[in-house]
């Protein structure tokens, strides 16, 4: 662990923390203003297994590809998830750094609230867990066994959970270092 605290430090750059953040948003508005509108087109008012953070089950998944229709599944399978492959990378890495600085800021990061700043990266894992789930369920659609669909929903669930709760630490981080500003 000694290590990877080590090579976050060194990258605790604004410059480099900024530049990591704005991609990391662009590739998210990209699949807010592009590909998950073109998905969803086909979706007939349902939401994508991404959309739903309090998961999903066999049901959910066979009502879903079916609205899709062939041409849904394609776009979901060939437009929305290699963006959604390039995305959770990034979101670990950039608020990851993100929370790494503020809490040097705070002369906080050496010692056990470091550990929160793996919480994007394990966020990321699951994203990629579910993404493979998803494309595993579409390539094999309409033979859907059951084993794999709470497997991928329990990702998905990681995924919605540990991004919450990282969300949670950051607004309070932010707080407490607008609080230290303050007294200055």
């Amino acid at each position: 662990m000694k290590k990877l605290s080590v090579i976050i430090e060194k990258n605790l750059q604004v410059k480099k923390v900024l530049a990591l953040l704005i991609l990391t948003s662009l590739i998210y508005l990209i699949m807010l203003g592009v590909t998950i509108p073109l998905v969803s087109t086909y979706a007939e008012e349902l939401k994508l297994l991404d959309m739903m953070p309090m998961g999903y089950d066999f049901d959910d998944v066979n009502a879903l590809f079916s609205a899709l229709g062939p041409k849904g599944r394609n776009a979901y399978l060939y437009n929305q998830l290699p963006v959604d492959m390039i995305y959770p990378a990034l979101f670990g890495m950039s608020f990851c750094l993100l929370l790494a600085y503020l809490l040097k800021k705070l002369n906080r990061y050496n010692g056990k609230l470091f550990y929160l700043c793996l919480l994007p990266l394990f966020a990321g894992f699951a994203d990629y867990m579910e993404n493979v789930g998803i494309i595993v369920l579409l390539t094999n659609y309409p033979n859907l066994t059951s084993g794999l669909v709470p497997i991928t929903a329990f990702f998905s669930l990681l995924k919605s959970g540990v991004t919450t709760l990282y969300f949670l630490i950051l607004i309070g981080t932010f707080i407490l270092l607008g609080i230290k500003t303050l007294k200055k």
